[in-house]
């Protein structure tokens, strides 16, 4: 049912030209409430919370996968490198744990706090804390490690978090869609919501003189069952499984099809949970699937099952204008 659901949504909000349309009355109401709650955190009947830290937002004003987890994980990597001591907190989107905020480490389970937070937090080795208010996962992140400055996965809306830097992630392929706030379209924010970031990175080629642009690579695909890594152009030699259940599914399958490869595709709900029925077939071909998706099914997969890692890439003068920003916003 989420399934159909959630690709009924996908069409009207980036194919259907009328249905959208229909509903633009309820995405302009939608877009006055949006509208309305900043207001009152701007005049401060809704409180905004300040860290002693610096804060890094990296959200997106579109439903669905942009790409924010890949940068994410660049991010936290390229500020160690520049000297910093980075901690990561998220909402723990899909997480069931009794009680939050909740602590990410190697061990942790994904159901409890979620397949994005799970894959940054091994990706990453940085101290991560999740939980559906930031505010609180960034005092148990402060508590519990020695952080310098808190990278937030998501939580541009989230406004009860003061934030140092914002960055906006826009699919390239699909940018804003019809234009309409929901239901009506894809827009969590109006997209003047934009004029206010301070760096705006795009997923795929950049339109705009103000974007910056940034690329997923990634041409090996590893055993989930042995740790065996093979490069994806091996894979050519027979027909394949491609499952993927994340925001946009179909860029995996396009990233394979680009590999040369001969998949026969079938998506899943971003966040889905994975069971061993969803991932086995009876033909015991290769079942190629994203890194995301592979943390929820490594318990239950076979030799058949591989995951495709990728990696962020954006272009070196976002990374120096970041490094001009934290800079300039917080003398450490």
């Amino acid at each position: 049912m989420n399934k159909t659901l959630a690709r009924w949504a996908q069409d009207i909000w980036y194919k259907d030209p009328f249905i959208g349309v229909w509903l633009m009355p309820l995405g302009f109401l939608f877009s006055d409430v949006v509208k309305f709650r900043k207001f009152l955190y701007r005049i401060g009947l809704l409180k905004t919370q300040t860290l002693p830290v610096p804060v890094i937002v990296v959200g997106n004003i579109t439903v669905g996968g942009t790409g924010k987890t890949p940068l994410i994980i660049y991010l936290a990597k390229f500020l160690k490198d520049s000297g910093y001591k980075p901690g990561i907190i998220s909402r723990g989107y899909g997480g069931l744990a009794d009680s939050w905020p909740q602590w990410v480490n190697l061990d942790s389970l994904a159901k409890d706090v979620g397949d994005e937070a799970l894959l940054i937090a091994k990706q990453t080795s940085c101290p991560m804390a999740v939980g559906p208010l930031r505010v609180a996962a960034a005092r148990l992140l402060l508590e519990k490690a020695d952080c310098d400055v808190i990278l937030s996965d998501d939580g541009l809306q989230h406004y009860a978090l003061h934030r140092t830097i914002e960055i906006a992630v826009i699919d390239g392929e699909r940018r804003f869609g019809n234009g309409y706030c929901l239901p009506a379209g894809p827009l969590r924010e109006p997209i003047e919501r934009l004029t206010s970031v301070d760096l705006i990175i795009v997923n795929g080629d950049k339109q705009e003189p103000n974007e910056y642009s940034m690329s997923l690579v990634g041409d090996i695909a590893i055993n989930l069952l042995t740790g065996e890594q093979k490069h994806l152009v091996e894979f050519k030699i027979e027909a394949c499984h491609a499952i993927a259940g994340i925001g946009h599914p179909e860029r995996f399958f396009k990233q394979l099809a680009l590999a040369g490869l001969n998949t026969s595709n079938k998506s899943f709900p971003d966040h889905y949970s994975f069971q061993p029925e969803d991932i086995n077939f009876s033909d015991q071909k290769p079942v190629l699937m994203t890194e995301k998706d592979a943390v929820k099914c490594k318990t239950f997969a076979g030799q058949q099952h591989w995951y495709v890692p990728v990696s962020a890439c954006p272009e070196s003068l976002f990374t120096e204008q970041l490094l001009n920003l934290l800079r300039e916003k917080h003398v450490r």
